[in-house]
């Protein structure tokens, strides 16, 4: 198993969501938002200084900042050739 944070992952590549680490209302804001443990989530784009994060989960887009993608644990999914 290759474990990493959202905020690691490139443009174009999904992952499933493994553990949220956050802690208090960052937390819970990104549980609001739909990012569980299960759940696969797609980088769509991420700004030239890495803030924010764009991402779609559960069919929508998201826009995440960097120190909120780094305190969720993801597990990258291999790329379909």
């Amino acid at each position: 198993m290759d474990l990493t944070n959202l905020k690691n992952l490139e443009t174009g590549q999904r992952a499933k969501v493994l553990k949220i680490i956050s802690k208090g209302e960052t937390k819970k804001r990104i549980i609001e938002m739909g990012v569980t443990p299960g759940v696969i989530i797609e980088v769509e784009r991420v700004a030239p200084l890495g803030d924010p994060i764009e991402v779609k989960v559960r069919g929508y887009h998201l826009s995440l900042r960097k120190i909120e993608a780094e305190g969720i644990n993801v597990e990258p999914i291999a790329s379909k050739l």
